[in-house]
């Protein structure tokens, strides 16, 4: 089995539809170049088509009838695809609901059903042939008839066909489409299939990826199959991840300081794998080091498929490929004890001693610069969670479609790795949970030291401060991953907002350190302000 990556999206399939000929029967059963020159049908046209066109009734009734002949010939001499009665009573068993939508008459799909030995056309939820007042496929209509009789909905059905056609409707009807491929010259790959399969066996596979798993461990085999097609090639892990393995060995011997991070993702269901990268691997650059090594515990609700697990896990692969970290272990596991997807992940990095960021090395007169703008994180996880209120409440569709691209920008490594690469940076840390507001009093508390905010240079995109008054959130206490805290000297202050804005990346003078115990003092237009101050993160109170 195939498919092109570009169209594959994570599968939750609860009905699966037939084109008949070809997907449930063996496809030479209709002698279509006969059909074809008893009814003078070029080659290039398809026969329903020209029968339609047909500007003489008469004509059109005498190809008609030439039609069904042939058609009813067809099907008593039609024989079932190998596997095809086991495969229809393996989806009724796992409550699959069963269609054909086919370009022929109900009467040829009842006969040749007789050359099957168990299932009839009563074992299917739905029919729909060209007797029905639905235009044929390449429309969409028969599928979409189909898909609203059965009630479910066009991404949780399967269209199968093996001609063009089949797959061009099940594409307009917004299906996910595979395509039987018999090899008798269609290149499967230009047909635009999701799919492409030689077999009942291969669609099998691909249902079990789709259809909820029981709780307990993620399969072996499944798990098998993904790491099969993962490359690991860091030679200082040492016992890669396997099916038995229950540990990661990795070689430190070269190292100087190993830097270690935990941290779980809750919050965002879609793109939660990159989440889970980014967020562990931001911390870990504030040190001054280097990402090297990550595990995950993947915890998934139960009524979850292998397909959306196997989603989060290629997720979290592309991540650390993008950003050099080898994925080296961890567990999976289907529970009824979370609601929504749960990632955990640990990552480790290194630094060479002399390199290491101590954020108790701040000292009085020291610039707080901060990164891109507050809520970066917050901005995009709303916009993805939340995109359809925010549409009711008159945020236009294009503002939350910019909102949903800032996820491409909640990771801080490459500033991080600028502001670790001057003398004189003396402390960085990740804005997270709570915003800027907790992160800024993190950072005060961590390097004992008050901290001045000039509270109008700080930096908040147009579309963050029209979703915080939207949703009745402050963007200063919403979780701000993708904004990064850095307190350098003054003389470096100037040459390291050049650099880091030299690689397209926004950076701002936000305030300085203080003397005095840790804590915040705002500034507002040179008056004191109220710096706020949450007790939990904003986007908590959303979801």
């Amino acid at each position: 089995m195939i498919y092109r990556p570009e169209t594959h999206r994570p599968l939750y399939i609860k009905a699966v539809l037939f084109d008949f000929d070809g997907t449930l029967t063996h496809p030479d059963a209709l002698d279509f170049k006969a059909i074809r020159s008893a009814i003078n049908c070029p080659d290039d046209t398809f026969i329903l088509e020209f029968i339609r066109d047909l500007s003489d009734p008469k004509a059109q009734r005498k190809a008609n009838a030439i039609l069904d002949r042939f058609e009813e010939d067809g099907a008593v001499n039609s024989r079932p695809i190998k596997d095809a009665e086991d495969f229809l009573r393996y989806l009724k068993a796992k409550g699959i609901k069963l269609g054909i939508v086919t370009r022929n008459r109900f009467a040829s799909v009842a006969r040749a059903l007789e050359n099957f030995d168990r299932i009839a056309p009563a074992d299917f939820d739905v029919i729909i042939t060209r007797d029905d007042t639905h235009a044929p496929k390449p429309s969409p209509e028969g599928i979409m008839a189909a898909i609203d009789r059965v009630g479910v909905k066009p991404y949780e059905t399967v269209m199968v066909g093996d001609v063009v056609l089949d797959i061009e409707a099940g594409r307009a009807a917004n299906t996910v489409t595979v395509f039987f491929n018999h090899g008798l010259g269609t290149d499967p790959l230009k047909t635009g299939s999701d799919f492409v399969i030689s077999s009942l066996a291969d669609l099998k596979s691909l249902i079990r990826l789709a259809i909820p798993l029981p709780a307990g461990k993620f399969p072996n085999e499944l798990l098998g199959n993904f790491l099969e097609n993962f490359s690991f090639n860091d030679p200082s892990v040492i016992v890669n991840p396997g099916i038995g393995e229950d540990i990661a060995a990795v070689d430190v011997v070269k190292e100087e300081v190993l830097i270690l991070k935990s941290d779980p993702i809750t919050f965002a269901t879609d793109a939660i794998g990159q989440y889970a990268v980014l967020i562990n691997a931001n911390d870990i650059a504030t040190s001054g080091a280097v990402p090297r090594w990550l595990l995950t515990t993947l915890l998934f609700p139960c009524g979850m498929t292998a397909s959306q697990m196997l989603a989060v896990m290629e997720d979290l692969k592309n991540t650390c490929r993008r950003w050099n970290i080898t994925l080296c272990g961890g567990h999976t596991e289907i529970t009824d004890a979370v609601t929504r997807p749960v990632v955990s992940g640990t990552l480790a990095g290194t630094v060479a001693r002399k390199d290491l960021i101590d954020k108790g090395n701040i000292r009085p007169g020291d610039r707080v610069l901060l990164t891109k703008g507050v809520a970066v994180e917050g901005t995009t996880i709303i916009a993805r969670e939340f995109g359809d209120r925010l549409l009711e409440l008159g945020m236009e569709a294009a503002q939350i479609e910019t909102c949903r691209g800032f996820l491409e920008n909640i990771g801080i490594l490459e500033e991080a790795r600028i502001a670790a690469s001057e003398k004189g940076t003396s402390a960085m840390h990740d804005v997270t949970e709570g915003g800027l507001a907790t992160a800024l009093t993190e950072l005060s508390i961590a390097g004992d030291h008050g901290i001045r905010v000039y509270m109008e240079k700080i930096p908040i995109y147009p579309e963050t401060e029209k979703i915080g008054r939207l949703m009745g959130i402050d963007p200063l206490g919403l979780i701000g991953s993708g904004s990064l805290l850095i307190c350098c000297r003054e003389e470096g202050c100037q040459g390291l907002l050049d650099r880091i804005r030299e690689k397209g990346i926004d950076a701002a003078y936000i305030g300085e350190v203080i003397e005095g115990p840790p804590g915040i003092e705002g500034v507002r237009e040179g008056k004191p302000a109220e710096w706020p101050v949450f007790e939990t993160d904003e986007l908590t109170r959303l979801f």
